[in-house]
């Protein structure tokens, strides 16, 4: 059944709440009556500045990625509220934390009530479809709610010759298919077939690149191989325990240098012992090196930016270009080697910051740069506001469209941050954090050790713990103060508990429970 359209105009209005657009003369009428469409594109594990136009990677190439900032808008300071696939995704799906939405973990199953945005738009007109990796609970592969169309996969798939469930009925790839190139070709006939019936459409492509184990499109393999790394500045960072004991007034019973004292070397112990782990540089991957993994993940990144240049090439030859909004993000940032770290979970920069993109010639300027902070629950209220669809209740996200159209706007001075302890990843401890503009502070639970505190704006590599200097005590507390109100007044002082009845992986831990 071919469904209706009329363009909303971009207000607050409910689900039946349609008009269309007053427009001078016939051209503009033509396009104001066009439908509204949206293509959300995710990657996993891509970090926020490894995009060739950042120049974080001196030899990284993403011309796709480098086109949508040039065309679109790039949103500098994109972050999670929690560095981990599952929960993050689930926050993407329901404009929720974590602890309200309860997907904590990897493993956490999907409690009943959970309402996923792409239902509202199903509601209000819209085919949506969604393509690759779910990785979220019930991860069996199934279709899950809210798409008229699936294509996904369990866990977390391969990268060749993958296995989908589509519409519920198992295919198996094979001729050396690569997944990524699979599901882009898949997304745009599913795009081409809304068009030709007329029909507006909601595209979720989930890619599983780029996460371990890195395997690049034939095209791209090898193609970094002899590139140089550049290590980050805190590569070498924590330094454990204290070389000298500092000196002591004996008037004041106080540390004289205090800097040495409560600088650089006041880390986490749980940072050495990631350090020394497998998701530590002291012992990569069981004993893959760092440094060739960091290639591999750049290579098998080409195809994921690659299957970005064919969609904005598909809208724009198509005439569907000004009337369709194009977002890219990471699913989570992922540490490589700074403060020793390989993975995610942390609060530190690298872990909780994604790369995020935007693209619709008809909504926005090119080369517009977004300063303020966003964040992954500002997805489905950014999405629903575009298609005229009223934001849910439940959703703690913001829209961020009047930041793309330039508007004046108030939006949030800081963003918050959770993660909760594993029983698979021991070194890690629950956290709880916020951060501004300027300072980061990050507390952690259940362990006797220290919590942090940095001035990004005087050292943005996170290489100076401030949390016992005496001048940032003040600051410290007031941020403490509003990171428990933010918990208090969302539902989140309560630590959510799992069943442990499996063996760690970690490889200090084996046969453990």
């Amino acid at each position: 059944m071919k469904a209706k359209y009329i363009h909303p105009l971009f207000v607050s209005v409910g689900l039946a709440g349609y008009c269309y657009a007053e427009a001078p003369d016939v051209a503009g009428q033509e396009e104001a009556r066009k439908p509204l469409n949206v293509v959300f594109i995710l990657s996993d594990d891509h970090r926020y500045d490894y995009m060739g136009f950042m120049g974080a990677v001196p030899w990284l190439r993403t011309p796709c990625m480098d086109r949508m900032a040039r065309e679109g808008a790039h949103l500098k300071n994109a972050f999670v509220t929690t560095s981990l696939s599952s929960p993050s995704r689930a926050s993407i799906l329901t404009g929720m934390y974590s602890h309200a939405h309860r997907v904590v973990d990897n493993s956490a199953p999907l409690p009943e009530g959970l309402t996923f945005f792409p239902e509202y738009l199903q509601k209000a007109g819209y085919h949506t479809a969604f393509f690759g990796k779910w990785h979220m609970g019930n991860d069996s592969g199934e279709p899950q709610p809210g798409f008229h169309h699936w294509e996904g996969f369990r866990g977390q798939g391969e990268y060749y010759n993958p296995r989908i469930n589509t519409n519920g009925r198992w295919v198996q790839y094979e001729d050396s298919a690569y997944v990524t190139d699979l599901l882009t070709e898949h997304a745009i006939g599913f795009m081409k077939e809304r068009q030709a019936a007329g029909e507006r459409f909601f595209v979720y492509l989930s890619h599983k690149g780029v996460h371990d184990d890195f395997a690049a499109a034939k095209r791209h393999k090898d193609c970094y191989k002899d590139e140089e790394i550049v290590l980050p500045p805190s590569f070498y960072t924590p330094r454990y325990g204290i070389k000298e004991l500092p000196t002591v007034d004996s008037a004041t019973g106080k540390a004289a240098s205090g800097e040495e004292y409560y600088g650089e070397r006041m880390m986490p112990n749980w940072v050495k012992a990631q350090r020394e782990s497998w998701h530590g540089v002291d012992y990569s991957y069981h004993g893959r090196p760092w440094d060739v993994q960091v290639r591999k993940y750049c290579e098998t990144l080409r195809s994921v930016d690659e299957s970005i240049g064919s969609v904005l090439d598909y809208l724009k030859d198509n005439g569907l270009d000004r009337n369709t909004l194009v977002i890219y993000m990471g699913d989570n940032g992922f540490a490589w080697g700074e403060h020793g770290l390989i993975d995610k979970r942390q609060f530190y920069e690298e872990s909780v910051r994604v790369p995020m993109l935007a693209w619709c010639p008809g909504l926005l300027e090119g080369g517009v740069t977004i300063e303020e902070m966003v964040q992954n629950i500002d997805i489905a209220p950014t999405i629903m506001d575009y298609l005229g669809v009223s934001k849910a209740g439940q959703m703690a996200g913001y829209s961020f469209i009047p930041l793309l159209k330039g508007e004046k706007t108030d939006w949030r001075e800081r963003i918050f941050y959770e993660y909760y302890w594993e029983h698979e990843f021991p070194q890690t401890p629950t956290m709880h954090g916020v951060r501004t503009g300027r300072y980061k502070y990050i507390r952690y639970h259940g362990i006797w050790d220290t919590n942090e505190f940095y001035d990004l704006q005087e050292d943005p590599f996170e290489m100076k713990n401030l949390i016992a200097a005496p001048e940032c005590q003040p600051v410290i507390r007031q941020l403490n103060h509003e990171l428990y109100n933010w918990m208090e007044s969302t539902g989140g002082m309560a630590i959510p508990l799992k069943r442990t009845e499996r063996p760690h992986t970690d490889h200090r831990n084996t046969g453990n429970y």
